[in-house]
């Protein structure tokens, strides 16, 4: 199995991709790159199994139509959304309150927080994956599916805050990050790139973006149940792993 992660940011600078090879009880990282185009993100999901992608897959079910109303001037889908609880419903997906539910974070809104930018690539290069390789459900269930770095690090007991960014304090957290990953998973070879990955939070990301992918395709991710099931496909969903590092190896 191969499985490709990828950390999107709105252009190709500082979007990450990493493509983890499975075989044999070991697993070997193939392929590590920054500063990655739509391109070359199709070429890798075309070789892969599964992907993760760090990026909202759609927007909240509400959001649509209170758009539509306000550009239309139909008041009634714009006034069922008066007052903050109202609001929150545009701005929050059913799967960032069940992640919340789950992990206590709060993830990133897609309608109204700077996520916006690098979901509208994203609905680009699904619409370019599904010219070429066929359309992927936003619930997982196909090729692709939506992962949150931080929820699988913190769900799997490891290190998940103060890494992001240059200043010394964070490349210190994100080396001590790395080094309790290599710690709980030494069936994972880094293939050398240990120093990359120390150095920037976007190839980190990118990794542990590829290890959910392997969870989600050996169906060891927490799936949305009928109550979740409608909006998952819409909205998307965030594969949260439901058990340990050491489950992904086999």
């Amino acid at each position: 199995m191969r499985t490709l992660g990828v950390d999107l940011a709105a252009a190709a600078k500082k979007t990450a991709v990493a493509v983890i090879e499975w075989a044999d009880g070991a697993a070997r990282l193939a392929h590590l790159s920054l500063n990655v185009g739509d391109e070359e993100i199709l070429r890798l999901f075309g070789a892969s199994d599964m992907t993760g992608i760090d990026c909202p897959l759609g927007w909240p079910d509400a959001f649509l139509p209170f758009i539509a109303g306000h550009l239309n001037f139909d008041a009634h889908p714009v006034l069922d959304h008066d007052g903050i609880e109202g609001r929150r419903l545009l701005a929050y997906r059913d799967t960032d309150r069940f992640v919340t539910g789950q992990t206590g974070l709060i993830p990133l809104s897609v309608s109204a927080d700077r996520l916006a930018h690098p979901a509208m690539r994203c609905a680009v290069i699904q619409a370019k994956i599904a010219r070429e390789y066929g359309p992927q459900a936003r619930d997982g269930s196909g090729r692709l599916t939506e992962v949150y770095p931080a929820a699988s690090l913190k769900l799997r007991g490891l290190p998940t805050r103060g890494y992001k960014g240059r200043g010394a304090t964070e490349t210190e957290r994100l080396a001590v990050a790395l080094d309790a990953l290599s710690t709980a998973a030494p069936w994972l070879d880094l293939a050398g790139h240990d120093d990359r990955l120390a150095a920037s939070d976007d190839l980190f990301d990118a990794l542990i973006a590829s290890l959910t992918a392997r969870a989600a395709a050996l169906g060891r991710t927490l799936r949305p149940d009928d109550g979740h099931s409608g909006a998952a496909l819409t909205e998307g969903w965030i594969h949260l792993p439901s058990g340990g590092l050491e489950e992904l190896s086999g």
